[in-house]
Parts: C-alpha cells; structure tokens; sequence
C-alpha cells in the first residue's frame, strides 16, 4: 500500500494493480467454486442417497440371504463364507455404482484395480494357495468341523475351517494352525467319517504260551467290555512270529466317542489277565541295523 496526495492536499489510500488483479481472481474462484457447487450437488446427493440405502439393502440381503441357509441346514462353514463373499460383491458393486454417480470413469477405475489385484496376487501367492486350498475344502468336504482328523504329521478335533487356514484342537488343548494349502493337497485321515471305529493292539507273548489259550483270554476280556461292539466282531489273530515273541494282534471295534477309552481299558484288562494265566508279556524289541 502505497500513500499518494490529491487535489485537496489529503492522503487517500490507492491500492496497486498488482493487488486489484489478486482480488478479482479470488472472486472469480469464488463464483466458480459457488456456480460448481450448485451444478454438482444433485450429483452428490443423489449418490449419497444412493450410498446409504445401498449400505441398509446389502444388511438386510446378507441377513436374508444366513437366514435361508440357516433354514436350509447348510454347513455352517459353507454358509459363513459364502454370506461372507455375498456381503463384499454386494460393497464393491455399490462403490462402483457410488463413483459412478459422482461422474467419475468407472472403465479406468476398474482397469487400476485389476492391475493393483494382480500386484497384489503376484505378491501373496502362498496365501492365495491357502484361499484356493480353503475353498476346496469348504466344497468338497474331506472333513467337517468337530471331526477328528490326522494330517501333515498332526492330529486333533477340526474346531473351525477358516479361508485361510483350519484350527485344530488337540487332545491336550493345544491350538494348531494348519495351512489350508498344504491341507488341501496332503494326506488326510478323518477318523469320524465312520461311526465305528477298529483298533489293533499289539501284544507280545512268550513263546512257551499256547497260543489258543492267550486267544480265548483275550476274547473273553472283549466279550465282557461294554464299549467293545458285538457287531462287528472282534478278532484276536497271531500277527508275527519274531525272534523273540509270538505278536497278537487285538482287533475289537467300538463307537468313534468311545475309542480312546476302550484302548486303554483292553489293554490293561489284557495285561492283569495275561497275568493271573502266568502268560510272560515279551518287550518289543527294536532291530539294530547291520553295519
């Protein structure tokens, strides 16, 4: 600002056109800002209209959609995942359709985040292998949640089927965490698939004992055992002769909840009568490789 006298000998204050120019473009962004914001918010809420009653609809889809599966008795993993899958297709459709409607172009937007997916797949390729895995598992069902299961040098109780991995409970309690890459393409061995279920239990035995007399011992003691089933029925066969014992093999058959149970009974109730009889219970002993 700068002080120049006039006519009459007073100072008046006389702006430079430097600053008159500043000004006049702040206005006329203000009337550009003013006349945009008139033209663009019948854009904005109609979209954000759109928006909210799209977020209300997808809740009450998704809420339908458990409660017809619920109804229909599907597999509660199978239900989760799939109402799971349903409620972000439904979110990504509203966001496209919510940017849409502020006029922004869709085409180049989808083109960015199919680059960014495959980035992104590139970079998680194991757990994508574990997303695949996990949906194999979920369709095909080699086991179910609550079945008991042995797999990739571990066992236990399936206690919930993630996408990406599957929670074990051991029978110690123990937590495991099994890829469900690996799962998917490994050996597994569902022990509740049956609902009876066979154990072989091994005995060795001296070989001065008669052996249909250790036979009918031991068919006695399964005949009396109450978790031992009838039907089938159990068999007591020699399974080896070794240097040093006659090997039997115990083969009663129980219900799946009962097996553990049922094991450790036989195997003491065989033991107290092997010795009552004076049967010698030989000790398993290990080959030595030759040198």
């Amino acid at each position: 600002m700068h002080n120049y006298p006039d006519s009459s000998g007073f100072f008046y204050h006389k702006m430079e056109k430097s600053e008159l120019l500043n000004i006049h473009s702040f206005t006329e962004y203000i009337d550009q800002f003013i006349k945009l914001s008139i033209d663009y918010s019948p854009k904005l809420i109609m979209a954000l209209i759109i928006l909210f009653i799209g977020l209300y609809a997808v809740r009450l889809i998704n809420r339908l959609v458990r409660r017809i599966m619920i109804k229909r008795e599907l597999d509660p993993t199978l239900s989760t995942f799939l109402a799971d899958s349903l409620l972000w297709t439904l979110r990504f459709l509203l966001f496209i359709t919510f940017i849409s409607k502020l006029g922004i172009e869709t085409s180049s937007f989808v083109a960015i985040l199919g680059a960014l997916g495959l980035a992104v797949g590139l970079s998680l390729q194991g757990s994508l292998s574990n997303f695949a895995g996990g949906m194999l598992i979920i369709l095909f069902k080699p086991f179910r949640v609550g079945d008991s299961i042995e797999a990739q040098g571990v066992a236990g109780m399936v206690s919930e089927i993630q996408i990406f991995v599957t929670k074990l409970i051991t029978g110690n309690n123990q937590t495991i965490f099994v890829p469900n890459g690996i799962l998917s393409n490994g050996v597994i061995t569902n022990f509740s698939l049956g609902k009876n279920r066979r154990a072989n239990l091994l005995f060795n035995i001296s070989y001065e004992t008669n052996i249909k007399t250790a036979k009918d011992i031991v068919i006695q003691v399964l005949e009396k055992h109450p978790k031992v089933l009838k039907t089938p029925a159990p068999t007591v066969v020699v399974n080896l002769l070794t240097d040093t014992a006659i090997q039997l093999s115990i083969r009663p058959w129980s219900k799946n909840i009962d097996f553990s149970d049922m094991c450790s009974d036989v195997l003491e109730e065989c033991k107290e009568a092997f010795d009552k009889a004076g049967i010698v219970i030989q000790s398993f002993a290990k080959e030595i490789p030759k040198k």
